[in-house]
């Protein structure tokens, strides 16, 4: 076969010693007194051995290599300092200025605003093994009895679930890359069970700056995205041309594949297994913007199955561990899509629940 890359050093020696053992003369046997299902079981299992004999040696001489030059990668110990410093926690929101609010706030025209969060309740598709429950009690009414002498009654709802159900935004203490998370915060020096003490969503200020909706759907001349189907940077920035607007540093991006709102009412089930969405260099791009956040209309905003075999949301890790940049998942953009309203205020304020990774919301835009 061809290689594109020339064998690492210490697998090419690997493979010498073993000729020079003379371990290949046992095939040599076996070919001459066994049938041809004999000869390959042999040769597999000395082709294993030789392998991971070969892998560990090659892992141990890799992880005393030094690796430099990796563009939009982690070096290797998978850490990107930030920008602000080593004690900053809120990443790309620092781009977030008096300056920019006022700017933004020019783009209301009409008035009219539209609900970015979509309802959810117990049958709404989730990221595996996330669930809500929902339960109303009546505290101290049970047999009629009354709280209070004026004749008050009330309901409380009791929740159980999970944040990252639902229309949501993704905060720095999500995702790592191999235990290390934005600004080379390692896991075990800040998650708890009980909460994380650094990069937590109460850390996060509101969110205020111009949105930008990217119609992909219009883009591929299709109602709807389907499952697995990419959209590229070429693709972004072809639809930003047609639609006539740019992508400015402090947007906030959010992408209308019309995934919620043609396939979440009538296919569930599909909807929750797999989605269109970004290619890697989609977050590439997005980060070289240097925007605040990139969002869909989509449970993950990275297309599932992945762009690559192997790498399941690769976005994540471009975007939120190595540039500081939120992703806000399950958006309802079909409004937005059908006035063309590509350019708006974005407004969001989470709720700030200490140790939280991530946050149910619901984002206003504003025209």
């Amino acid at each position: 076969g061809h290689l594109s890359a020339p064998l690492p050093a210490v697998l090419v020696h690997e493979g010498a010693r073993v000729l020079d053992s003379g371990a290949w003369r046992s095939h040599y046997q076996v070919f001459r007194l066994h049938p041809i299902q004999e000869i390959e079981r042999s040769i597999r299992e000395d082709i294993m051995t030789v392998m991971k004999t070969a892998l560990t040696l090659t892992r141990a001489a890799l992880l005393s290599i030094p690796i430099v030059g990796l563009a939009g990668a982690a070096l290797a110990s998978h850490c990107v300092p930030s920008e602000w410093g080593p004690d900053d926690e809120i990443g790309a929101a620092n781009r977030i200025t008096l300056a920019s609010v006022l700017e933004a706030i020019k783009l209301v025209k009409t008035g009219k605003v539209y609900s970015l969060g979509i309802t959810i309740d117990s049958k709404t598709p989730a990221f595996p093994p996330r669930s809500m429950s929902l339960q109303i009690v009546q505290p101290g009414q049970v047999e009629g009895r009354r709280p209070f002498p004026n004749g008050l009654t009330y309901n409380d709802d009791v929740w159980q679930g999970w944040f990252g159900i639902g229309p949501q935004i993704d905060g720095f203490g999500h995702v790592g890359h191999e235990g290390v998370y934005y600004n080379c915060n390692k896991a075990t020096d800040f998650v708890n069970i009980s909460g994380i003490t650094k990069l937590g969503m109460e850390k996060l200020p509101p969110i205020v700056a111009r949105g930008v909706l990217l119609d992909m759907a219009a883009h591929f001349g299709v109602k709807n995205l389907e499952g697995g189907q990419k959209f590229t940077a070429a693709d972004v920035q072809a639809a930003a041309m047609n639609q006539g607007v740019e992508i400015r540093e402090g947007d906030v991006v959010i992408f209308h594949t019309g995934w919620i709102e043609h396939v979440l009412p009538t296919d569930p089930k599909t909807w929750g297994s797999s989605e269109p969405g970004m290619a890697e260099d989609v977050a590439v791009y997005m980060a070289s913007k240097k925007v605040i956040a990139v969002g869909a209309d989509t449970w993950g905003v990275d297309v599932i199955p992945p762009d690559k075999e192997g790498r399941p949301f690769q976005g994540h890790i471009t975007l939120l561990v190595e540039n500081g940049i939120y992703l806000l998942e399950s958006m309802d953009t079909g409004p937005l899509a059908a006035d063309k309203a590509y350019e708006f205020l974005f407004v969001l304020g989470q709720a700030k629940i200490r140790g939280a990774v991530q946050m149910i919301i619901n984002p206003v835009a504003i025209r």
